[in-house]
């Protein structure tokens, strides 16, 4: 049943619907078409677009990771994550961090966003944190 649908709409009303389209003979014709005959053409250029576009899509650049915009560009390389921690005495709470990828949500304070930048970039920042010293 979906077959036979599908084998009309080629073999009958598509034929027909291009018979009826306001396809002009030479590229200055297109200039003459009114808006609705432009209108009609819409759903075969779409068509045509999308089938073009599908076409070169292989062919185009694929998106590399970014390593353009790391943030650590030369401290302390050699380890996966860059985290300093502070000792400070009159520190009110226990632990604070603070955001050194300018990636977070609630910048200054760090909300992990440094996790999924370091995945999308292989960079390798971390927060700071401040501790408070337990004397």
């Amino acid at each position: 049943m979906v077959l036979e649908t599908v084998s009309k709409i080629i073999k009958i009303q598509l034929p027909a619907y291009l018979k009826k389209l306001p396809l002009p003979e030479t590229i200055g014709g297109f200039a003459r078409l009114t808006v609705s005959e432009w209108l009609r053409l819409l759903p075969l250029l779409g068509i045509l677009a999308l089938l073009g576009y599908l076409t070169i899509r292989p062919f185009l650049p694929k998106k590399k990771k970014q390593r353009d915009s790391l943030i650590n560009l030369k401290i302390q390389k050699e380890n996966p994550k860059v985290v300093n921690e502070i000792d400070i005495e009159d520190l009110k709470s226990t632990n604070v961090c603070y955001c050194r990828c300018w990636r977070s949500k609630t910048f200054p304070v760090c909300d992990k966003s440094h996790i999924k930048h370091n995945e999308l970039t292989g960079d390798n920042v971390g927060p700071l944190i401040l501790k408070k010293k337990i004397r």
